[in-house]
């Protein structure tokens, strides 16, 4: 299977998010790409409320999962769009943090909401308090690929092995981790934390990354790390994007999974103990 790692500097604004996409899909699709993979919040990079409140959309009408869906199925590729900004019914105005996986044929084959919320202080000039704008999801999700089961998380998710281990438990063959890292925190922690949920669970990691400095129409501009990843389930790097904007591609070959599993078979090694 080849796979298409999206590394976008996305915008906060979904229009020119939606364009730059496309044309980076028709490119991914040129150079064989059968499943492609774009960063969290490809839609909108933003840390103002009231500029998201103005360009964001529920699902039902947001055009940039509309126009995504068109362009899998006219290419007829698999697609995991990281995650969108949407809008939803929460009480306080809190927006979603939604990872789609798109089939073939242009059909949302899954949904995941970000269970984990980046609520940290990195440094004194750099805080994020992502559960002010954002609801947590509640619901791990698997889903079937023409390759096997993928196990959906988004960015902070990384750093809480249950929720990978679970995944994989149920089944999951690959995770997906689609990022806006911090830049501390990724020069810090990226590598390790995808390398050590790959090993693990035996399983393929694939995280597309937001890169670089993003334009800000309101509000403060925000940076992240890059450098989007693809990890085979016995812990090598397969690819590394770097810092650069661009499509990272790579070549997965499914059965390293039942391969690595075999070497150590931790999984069938859990057990259930008692204390402290």
């Amino acid at each position: 299977m080849r796979a298409a790692l999206l590394q976008l500097t996305s915008s906060d604004q979904p229009e020119d998010n939606l364009a730059t996409v496309r044309a980076m899909m028709e490119r991914a699709v040129a150079q064989g790409a059968e499943f492609i993979l774009t960063p969290e919040v490809t839609n909108c990079v933003s840390t103002s409320r009231s500029h998201q409140n103005e360009v964001l959309h529920p699902e039902e009408t947001d055009p940039v999962l509309a126009g995504l869906r068109q362009e899998a199925a006219r290419h007829g590729v698999w697609l995991l769009i990281g995650s969108l900004a949407l809008k939803t019914d929460d009480p306080d105005g809190r927006f979603a943090n939604r990872s789609f996986l798109i089939d073939p044929p242009g059909e949302v084959k899954a949904r995941y909401d970000k269970i984990h919320m980046f609520d940290v202080d990195v440094t004194p000039e750099e805080t994020y308090r992502e559960s002010d704008g954002f609801r947590p999801g509640t619901r791990a999700v698997l889903a079937q690929m023409a390759w096997g089961k993928l196990g959906l998380t988004i960015c902070y998710d990384i750093r809480f092995p249950a929720l990978h281990r679970r995944l994989a438990h149920a089944g999951a063959d690959i995770l997906t981790v689609p990022a806006a890292f911090s830049p501390v925190t990724g020069a810090a922690h990226w590598e390790t934390l995808l390398r050590a949920r790959a090993i693990e669970t035996g399983c393929f990691v694939l995280a597309p990354a937001q890169t670089g400095t993003h334009a800000a129409t309101r509000g403060r501009a925000r940076t992240t790390h890059g450098h989007s990843m693809a990890i085979a389930p016995w812990g090598e790097v397969l690819a590394d994007g770097g810092t650069d904007h661009g499509i990272v591609m790579v070549d997965l070959d499914p059965s390293e999974v039942a391969q690595a599993r075999r070497r150590v078979p931790s999984l069938r090694h859990d057990r259930v103990f008692d204390g402290p």
